[in-house]
């Protein structure tokens, strides 16, 4: 059984950009931006069919540290994403060109097993995706299936990462319930504790806050700044204000191109690019 349950989506997710960032109003994390690299791009080239998604990215992404991937609707986010983990692999009609390194190595090396990699590079998706089963065996079903823990240390595990996720007081008395009885925002934050059983060593989110009310969205985005440093986080956010608050890196993408990648604030603030300076002002998008 795997923890990557959701059907894969060549095209991306629909959303609106948010508007223009009040700066005034949202922080920046204060997280070391310079480091190890956790994942490089190489000449990396994207598509489905005839129609290339994204060309030519190459870009390292930093250990232990927050990144946003940001940009329109159709800029190749999600497709970036998903590649990281494989995730689109069999999907009809896809195609790539260049490499994904995960510590140096490629992810298509055929020493990788792709089972392996989703443990190591987990995902959190756009809605929440509980297996039909009960809470507990929801967050430890990963963790089952790749051989983590026994069936006397189940329990053991299901507190452990329900904790974490800030959900154990709410369903410590009803584990064996079904996870569809939970709010939507208590469903992703099971999804959330269920990627987090495997020990990911990268955890990729894909817009885990889009279909949240403001409160949960709130708890999702704090439990994501206590996952780093020992998780590396790419997150994708249409949510500029989002990208701000939770992101040390930031990368932009714009008709299937990589445009700007940098620290958060320096990206929103002072921009390389003017095509940047448009987006983050909300002048396009």
């Amino acid at each position: 059984m795997s923890t990557q349950a959701d059907p894969a989506q060549p095209a991306e997710a629909a959303g609106p950009v948010r508007g223009r960032v009040d700066q005034a109003v949202v922080t920046a994390p204060h997280a070391a931006t310079a480091g190890p690299v956790a994942l490089t791009t190489a000449g990396l080239t994207l598509g489905f069919g005839t129609r290339t998604i994204l060309s030519d990215v190459c870009v390292d992404v930093r250990r232990g540290a927050v990144t946003a991937l940001i940009g329109p609707t159709g800029s190749g986010k999600t497709t970036l994403l998903r590649t990281f983990n494989r995730m689109n692999d069999r999907v009809s009609g896809y195609h790539r060109k260049g490499d994904v390194l995960l510590d140096g190595r490629s992810i298509w090396h055929p020493g990788v097993e792709v089972m392996e990699l989703r443990r190591r590079i987990g995902m959190l998706f756009q809605r929440p995706n509980p297996f039909p089963m009960s809470i507990m065996e929801n967050v430890v079903a990963g963790a089952r299936a790749h051989r983590l823990v026994g069936k006397a240390g189940m329990k053991d595990v299901a507190e452990k990462h329900l904790t974490a996720v800030g959900l154990w007081g709410a369903v410590k008395d009803r584990l064996k319930d079904s996870p569809f009885r939970l709010s939507g925002g208590q469903q992703q934050l099971l999804c959330l504790a269920r990627a987090l059983a495997v020990t990911p060593e990268v955890l990729l989110l894909d817009e885990p806050t889009s279909s949240l009310d403001p409160a949960a969205t709130q708890a999702i985005e704090e439990l994501v700044r206590t996952l780093v440093p020992d998780i590396t986080v790419i997150i994708v956010t249409h949510n500029l204000a989002q990208a701000l608050r939770v992101a040390d890196r930031t990368i932009f993408l714009n008709q299937g191109r990589m445009v700007e990648n940098g620290e958060t604030r320096q990206l929103f603030e002072h921009p390389a690019e003017e095509e940047t300076a448009h987006y983050v002002a909300g002048r396009f998008g």
